[in-house]
């Protein structure tokens, strides 16, 4: 899936978002897609932030607005039941990085550069940033870049845990292809019920989590792929999944 607005760096707007929900909308509705690539077009941007000639014009009403569109759509990535690898290959900036960050992992090119800058212009993040961020790098580190506005390398993001992996820009979307093939090999249950416990469970305490991946553990072992995966490993043999 690719963001196609290159002539603004595949900058975010309404109707952008509102063709993300429906591409990802699909996505998850069809039981041949197991997994989704999201990247942006051309080789100087992922998504470089949001579209300023639009969000300078826009009330407070319709800033709220947009941003619970964004917040909506993010939402859906980040619990789409399927991975999705961000494929990032520029800029990520913005609603760029609050895209990247509800992704199930994130890759990234040597060149690309991070940051959540509203606060230069005025505003906060609103696509989850203030979210997100924190519980991806942790709170100190979150508001560094917050608070500053400031961008970061692909190097420091990877330092500090925003980034997954970094490689050369002719190898991201094999790798991103890679990832996906190798989560696709395993039983698709499986993979959408740890998906679901670990974000559940970041939003709960450790206690109520831990009962979340109890009863999904009894979930999948009451499956056709668990059995098939158990006597594949008995027989030493590869299994054949079908997500019954």
């Amino acid at each position: 899936m690719t963001v196609n607005r290159p002539k603004v760096l595949n900058a975010l707007n309404v109707p952008t978002w509102q063709d993300l929900r429906t591409a990802f909308e699909a996505a998850q509705n069809d039981v041949a897609v197991r997994g989704v690539i999201l990247t942006g077009a051309g080789d100087k941007a992922f998504i470089a932030g949001a579209d300023i000639s639009a969000l300078a014009q826009a009330t407070a009403i319709e800033a709220e607005r947009s941003s619970r569109l964004g917040q909506q759509v993010l939402d859906l990535i980040e619990n789409l039941g399927k991975p999705v690898v961000a494929a990032i290959n520029g800029f990520a900036l913005g609603g760029g990085c609050e895209t990247a960050m509800a992704c199930t992992i994130r890759i990234a090119v040597e060149h690309a550069k991070f940051g959540q800058p509203e606060v230069k212009l005025g505003l906060i993040p609103g696509g989850g940033g203030t979210q997100r961020l924190p519980r991806l790098v942790g709170k100190g580190r979150a508001l560094q870049l917050i608070l500053s506005g400031g961008i970061i390398s692909a190097g420091e993001a990877h330092r500090i845990g925003l980034v997954n992996e970094i490689v050369p820009a002719s190898d991201l979307i094999p790798r991103a292809e890679a990832i996906l093939n190798e989560i696709a090999a395993n039983a698709p249950l499986a993979v959408t019920f740890a998906l679901d416990a670990t974000n559940k469970g970041l939003e709960t305490s450790q206690s109520q989590g831990l009962a979340l991946e109890a009863s999904y553990f009894g979930l999948c072992a009451g499956t056709e792929d668990k059995t098939e995966g158990t006597s594949a490993f008995l027989e030493k043999r590869a299994p054949q999944f079908h997500g019954r």
